[in-house]
């Protein structure tokens, strides 16, 4: 219990918050569609319910994927994030389902809500708390990818930079920014409805936060099923493939894999050295770049074998590893 304990210290933190404070919003909205009926509040309600249900389940994955490697698991659990997260978006599936539904039957049967000042006091409330939410969740972005930007400055840097973000952190910064436009829709609509009389603006509002709860639903549950069998992290393979061929003693390489395991990376390299050079000699070579990848952002593992330099050029020094037909004709059937 005490080692589960300390894991959850080193949980996604931006995940936490934006548990908790979307389990207060969504008590908040209940209470306020239980007392006007208004069924954008009802869409915002389901949303919040999600989105809280979700970061609990992604604070808990992102922990347990710390957890160091034990001899029936000598991989790690850095995945255990990735299953988590696609578990996590079945629950706003459901949710975005229930929201479209009754999103549209609101819009074919319009019915008059009351409680304006309720609804707009809630919906108010609720936007500044998801945009508070969704700054912090920036911030940890812009932190995670080497920026110190803050504010309103790192939502405009996470947008560019959201694919380099960790897996918990990206998915709550995606909720996030859909919970708080989905509360100024629902703000608008409440708006359209009482002082134009089109009622089926609620109805509309919660189709469209359904929506977007399913587009949100669709990307994370991609990402995180290429995470969870095992993605290669493109940019990082090149830069390894780069900083390792510069090594005086690397004659070639020969294979260089970067797989991402949850929030960390798995970096394997087979490298074509000198024959002549001592076991010694090629051992001081291991641990030289062995130091090297293990200092590169997010690797926390590394496998480096070695192979006599054949004379083939395989690596070429581009984007990826391009094998010559002379090379290929070499490798084993």
């Amino acid at each position: 219990m005490q080692d589960f304990i300390k894991l959850l210290k080193d949980g996604n933190k931006p995940s936490l918050l934006a548990g908790v404070i979307n389990t207060i919003i969504a008590i908040l909205k209940g209470i306020a569609y239980m007392l006007t009926g208004n069924v954008a509040m009802f869409a915002e309600t389901l949303h919040s319910l999600g989105d809280a249900a979700n970061q609990f389940f992604v604070y808990i994955g992102s922990a347990l994927s710390k957890k160091a490697p034990t001899p029936k698991f000598p991989n790690g659990f850095g995945r255990v994030v990735n299953l988590v997260c696609l578990g996590a978006v079945i629950v706003v599936a459901i949710m975005s389902y229930e929201a479209v539904k009754e999103g549209w039957h609101h819009i074919l049967h319009p019915t008059e809500t009351s409680g304006l000042a309720i609804n707009l006091s809630v919906l108010g409330l609720a936007i500044v708390l998801e945009l508070y939410v969704l700054l912090k969740a920036a911030k940890e972005i812009a932190h995670e990818t080497g920026n110190d930007a803050k504010g309103f400055k790192a939502l405009l840097y996470s947008f560019t930079h959201l694919n380099s973000a960790k897996p918990a952190t990206k998915l709550v910064f995606m909720e996030d920014l859909v919970a708080t436009i989905g509360g100024v829709l629902a703000f608008t609509a409440v708006l359209v409805a009482h002082f134009t009389g089109f009622l089926a603006a609620e109805g509309i509002a919660s189709v469209l936060i359904g929506l977007m709860m399913f587009y949100v639903v669709g990307k994370i549950f991609l990402e995180n099923a290429r995470g969870a069998i095992g993605e290669t992290d493109e940019e990082m393979l090149n830069h390894i493939a780069y900083i390792v061929a510069e090594d005086p003693d690397v004659k070639d390489l020969q294979r260089v894999e970067v797989i991402k395991e949850g929030e960390f990376l798995h970096v394997e390299v087979v490298a074509e050295v000198d024959s002549s050079k001592t076991l010694e000699y090629i051992d001081d070579i291991r641990d030289r770049l062995l130091a090297l990848i293990l200092k590169q952002k997010g690797v926390r593992e590394a496998l480096i074998s070695f192979d006599e330099d054949d004379g083939i050029k395989t690596w070429k020094g581009v984007n990826e590893l391009a094998i010559s037909e002379e090379a290929r004709k070499k490798l084993p059937e």
